[in-house]
């Protein structure tokens, strides 16, 4: 994970070097823990779910504190689950590894657990190309990578061919998920290389 990564003026995520974004979900209930500087370590709040080839980004609809989005490496998720409550929404739950600095030891860092929770209209279209891309991501890299990595760069992921997954996913009409069939920010010169923060090249 990395916590408030760069955002343009309209929310959407600046994106890196070959990401493709696949969807946008809205009004999700985000809840994450091990923040910094929120009530609690503990963050809870509306926004949107962006989904790429790379990453899922929450971006929240207003600041909690200092916290404004979340990116998600997908290589860095694990122990997602899809659960189904009787009393409660719909939700994605899972643990996620941080982005750890170049500079920076390992340990310093803790292993985040999040939720998604869908409390305006059904998730059909979501959860399906969410669990599809990100099993896609591991088993291509998993075929690339045979070797095992001390820090597996999430950027990788961008390898892994999605567009035949896009072409035959299943849209739910009762999902307000957004698709996108085209890049959103086409004509951007703001790219990232990398996860470092000095590698954003250009202003916003």
């Amino acid at each position: 994970m990395a916590l408030n990564p760069q955002l343009f003026l309209n929310g959407m995520p600046v994106p890196f070097f070959t990401e493709m974004f696949v969807l946008a979900r809205d009004g999700v209930e985000f809840e994450v823990d091990k923040i910094p500087g929120t009530h609690g370590d503990h963050v809870k709040t509306k926004g949107t779910i962006y989904l790429s080839n790379i990453r899922m980004v929450f971006v929240a609809r207003r600041p909690v504190g200092d916290f404004t989005a979340f990116d998600m490496p997908l290589l860095y998720i694990r122990g997602e689950k899809f659960n189904q409550p009787i009393f409660h929404c719909n939700n994605i739950s899972g643990l996620v590894e941080p982005v750890v600095p170049e500079n920076q030891h390992r340990a310093l860092y803790s292993t985040h657990s999040f939720k998604i929770l869908f409390k305006e209209g059904g998730c059909g279209t979501f959860v399906p190309l969410f669990f599809n891309l990100i099993a896609s991501v591991r088993q291509f890299n998993q075929h690339a990578n045979s070797g095992a990595e001390s820090r597996l760069d999430p950027l990788q992921a961008a390898r892994t061919p999605v567009d035949e997954m896009m072409r035959h996913a299943y849209v739910d009409p009762n999902d307000p998920t957004r698709i996108f069939l085209q890049q959103p920010n086409p004509d951007s010169q703001l790219r990232r290389r990398t996860y470092q923060p000095h590698s954003v090249e250009g202003r916003i």
